[in-house]
């Protein structure tokens, strides 16, 4: 089975899709080892790693760079693509083409923009219809960031609505953890609904209960990482024991080089 294939499955089974999200080769290639069946990219990780903002379109080329060492995975990977880093559908597709033309399986693309913003949900629907006239076989998650923004959640059916309609595969609206209005979404939206899982909130089981599909870490992974990093730092320097269970450097070389 390819891994478009695959990815796709993932999204129809009787336990939902737990996907972690990854900044680099290495985190991406240890939760894989780890057993999970696909992996997402986070954008944020991405966008701080080139020491820019996230969501501001400028991490097309980082973006793309990481994706073609993620498709040495033997898993499918998902990558996020921000808005497209365009507002143009053809170079929309096209990036995503290049995307396809690795061997990754889905993209994640969202209606948030740079200015805190909603993009027209027409136009919005445009591009996502370029990327699947271009490439069928690629997932498309399609991101309703009406909740996230905190900007007129009153459309977010109606987002929904347009984006199924123009071939999106799945429906993500981050931001949402309320148990009733994440079970109206899924009733709502006949695709496979994605949800970011947020500390406090629904666990998975929840999730899978309200009919979730998807679960995706975002940036969680990436930032409590960087908290982890702190943490040993401070130990270091203040001579208090180094948590146990870190890696040694031979298990990441051999992450790295698998």
């Amino acid at each position: 089975m390819d891994k478009a294939t695959a990815f796709r499955d993932l999204h129809h089974r009787s336990i939902p899709l737990v996907l972690p999200n990854a900044w680099d080769f290495t985190s991406a290639a240890v939760l894989a080892a780890e057993g999970f069946p696909a992996i997402g990219t986070t954008s944020l990780g991405v966008a701080a790693a080139a020491g820019v903002a996230d969501g501001t379109g400028v991490t097309g080329a980082q973006t793309l760079a990481l994706a073609r060492r993620l498709s040495r995975l033997a898993v499918p990977v998902t990558v996020d693509i921000e808005g497209g880093f365009s507002d143009e559908p053809g170079e929309v597709a096209e990036f995503v083409a290049e995307l396809d033309a690795l061997g990754i399986a889905g993209v994640n693309i969202e209606d948030g923009r740079a200015d805190a913003a909603l993009a027209d949900p027409e136009q919005q629907a445009t591009l996502i219809a370029a990327i699947k006239e271009r490439t069928p076989a690629v997932f498309v998650n399609a991101r309703v960031d009406t909740h996230w923004l905190g900007i007129d959640p009153e459309s977010t059916l109606e987002r929904a609505d347009r984006y199924a309609r123009a071939g999106a595969d799945g429906l993500f609206v981050p931001g949402l953890t309320e148990p009733d209005a994440i079970r109206r979404v899924v009733e709502s939206v006949q695709l496979p609904v994605n949800i970011l899982y947020s500390v406090g909130g629904p666990t998975v089981a929840e999730l899978a209960a309200l009919g979730v599909r998807r679960i995706s870490t975002g940036s969680l992974l990436y930032r409590a990482a960087l908290a982890a990093a702190v943490d040993v730092a401070d130990a270091v320097r203040a001579g208090r024991p180094v948590a146990a269970g870190i890696p040694s450097y031979r298990d990441i070389q051999e992450s790295s080089l698998s």
